[in-house]
């Protein structure tokens, strides 16, 4: 068949089938060339502690340091605050290859595999009558002043319950360079402006195993109705990045019990892939 005619074949079929099948090796090379072969490039938050940080000593860090030496490279890291345009300005923008931690099902990124799942918690004092308080239908709640990240799942429950009416609200989306709301709002716990602190337990976790030994962190797995309160999470990367998302994946795979030491060490609560109990890791 002549040159011009093969060519006119492929497209043909290319276009017939919707699948580039002719043209898959050069597309294969050019989405392989997107991923850095001399580092592991991380796009990260700079002021997102205790899962990242500047200066590296967050557990997203750590999960990067780990998955850098597996593949025998350095890290390098691409620094934005988590916020609006941060995969635009990121990982959109071909800086960085991964962004170690991400909610399973975000249409912005090609996810992985995940490689934990974590739920929202409530943090109390270890002393207080609410430290046997599992739902946020307990009746033991009501009355009380209970910190809130505004806008996030576990608002809906406290609306649905009765609770948001006394409730104080924390920001959602902020530069963490100059706000903390997380931390804001276990000061506000310790000094007992509020009873009660509800947080994202990979946040509420770690923060408190290392600076607020007095509180008890409840993983909220006894939630019924909606919306969900925990979440897979998985790591990001370009869309249609194939290959090295499988990848990842295959070291996901082969480092899961790694992976999940580490996230225990940080005081990470961990809980079952549909959130219904609590996993119990030694570390």
């Amino acid at each position: 068949m002549p040159a011009w005619a093969n060519k006119r074949f492929c497209a043909l079929i290319a276009a017939a089938l919707s699948l580039g099948l002719c043209v898959a090796g050069s597309a294969n090379a050019q989405t392989s060339d997107l991923v850095s072969e001399r580092a592991l490039r991380v796009c990260a938050d700079p002021a997102n502690y205790p899962m990242s940080a500047q200066s590296e000593t967050g557990f997203e860090n750590k999960l990067a340091e780990l998955m850098a030496a597996k593949l025998d490279r350095p890290v390098e890291y691409t620094w934005y605050p988590m916020a609006t345009g941060f995969i635009r300005n990121t990982l959109n923008a071909k800086s960085c290859d991964v962004v170690m931690g991400y909610a399973q099902g975000h249409e912005l990124v090609l996810n992985t595999n995940h490689y934990f799942t974590s739920v929202y918690t409530l943090i109390v004092p270890q002393d207080s009558d609410l430290a046997t308080v599992e739902t946020l239908s307990d009746a033991q709640l009501q009355g009380r002043r209970i910190g809130i990240i505004a806008g996030t799942p576990p608002a809906a429950h406290l609306a649905r319950n009765g609770l948001i009416g006394k409730a104080k609200a924390y920001n959602l989306v902020v530069d963490r360079r100059h706000e903390s709301p997380a931390n804001d709002m276990l000061d506000d716990l310790a000094s007992g402006d509020i009873d009660a602190a509800v947080l994202w337990g990979p946040l509420g976790g770690p923060l408190v195993k290392e600076d607020y030994p007095g509180f008890k962190v409840i993983p909220l797995i006894r939630e019924d109705l909606p919306p969900r309160l925990f979440f897979r999470i998985t790591m990001g990367v370009r869309q249609g990045e194939k290959v090295w998302q499988r990848e990842l994946n295959s070291l996901i795979r082969r480092n899961q019990d790694e992976i999940n030491a580490l996230l225990v060490e940080a005081g990470v609560p961990l809980v079952t892939d549909l959130g219904t109990e609590v996993m119990e890791i030694s570390n």
